[in-house]
């Protein structure tokens, strides 16, 4: 089974996706333009009030731009389970530009994944994937939303895709790493963590190497990792997975004394 941590990794992932700044760049003087920026910049500082606005605007004729301020503030809410259908929708609406279909439906995807559905954020990140196909973040989603159904195999397949765009992204390795772990292939998950690490000493990259140290029986060497994890300057989610596997071993230690044979 994949860890915990690949539910923390989703949330700490995707939520940047979603507060994406604009659908396009502002023309100059184009007050509809700076009525959308604005609404964007309420999404980060006030979603409350975004919502509120771009509910108006949209009332008065505020179109595409209206409606994806109105979907971002849903997200900024924690609405996600609004937010995700409301994105999906306007991708597939016929007043949407058809260059800006992918990025909504990235934008679907994520908050349907926040929203703990992983089935409607596979429907719409494959949607975005038939209109651009060179996005390695777009594969990586798909593929975090694909591990939500703990299908593993369409994972690998999917982070193989992603890091054929993107072969040196270690975020993309540890992932993969992750999902072979999940199907047993600890040949694989080594190798794949081998390589991150040797790209960057990743604070996530550790943690999953310790998971796949006490799974293979190195207890020492899972220790070691966890607490270096905590030494590399980790993440909030990644902090806590590492307190927690340190909790875990301490829990188990005594077990592990117990079955240790006499010397």
């Amino acid at each position: 089974m994949l860890p915990n941590r690949c539910a923390l990794l989703l949330a700490v992932l995707a939520a940047p996706a979603l507060t994406a700044p604009a659908l396009a760049a502002p023309a100059a003087g184009d007050p509809e333009a700076a009525r959308y920026n604005r609404c964007l910049s309420l999404v980060n500082t006030n979603p409350d009030v975004a919502l509120s606005e771009s509910g108006a605007w949209s009332r008065s004729g505020g179109g595409v731009p209206a409606e994806h301020c109105a979907s971002l503030a849903l997200v900024g809410l924690r609405r996600y389970a609004e937010a995700g259908p409301r994105l999906d929708a306007l991708a597939r609406g016929k007043d949407t530009p058809a260059g800006l279909r992918a990025a909504l439906f990235g934008q679907a995807g994520n908050a349907f994944m926040l929203a703990g559905d992983g089935a409607h954020a596979v429907a719409s990140l494959s949607a975005a994937l038939t209109l651009t196909a060179n996005d390695p973040d777009l594969f990586a989603d798909l593929a975090r939303a694909q591990a939500m159904q703990k299908k593993w195999n369409e994972v690998v397949l999917d982070l193989n895709a992603a890091l054929a765009l993107a072969p040196r992204r270690p975020d993309l390795l540890v992932l993969r790493a992750s999902a072979h772990r999940a199907l047993k292939q600890l040949p694989s998950a080594h190798d794949d963590l081998t390589a991150a690490l040797a790209l960057k000493r990743d604070a996530g990259a550790l943690v999953e190497r310790g998971l796949l140290r006490r799974e293979l029986g190195d207890i020492g060497g899972a220790r070691a990792d966890f607490r270096a994890a905590l030494a590399a300057n980790p993440t909030p989610a990644i902090a806590a997975e590492a307190r927690e596997e340190l909790e875990v071993l301490a829990d188990d230690a005594p077990a592990q004394a117990t079955k240790a044979p006499p010397r």
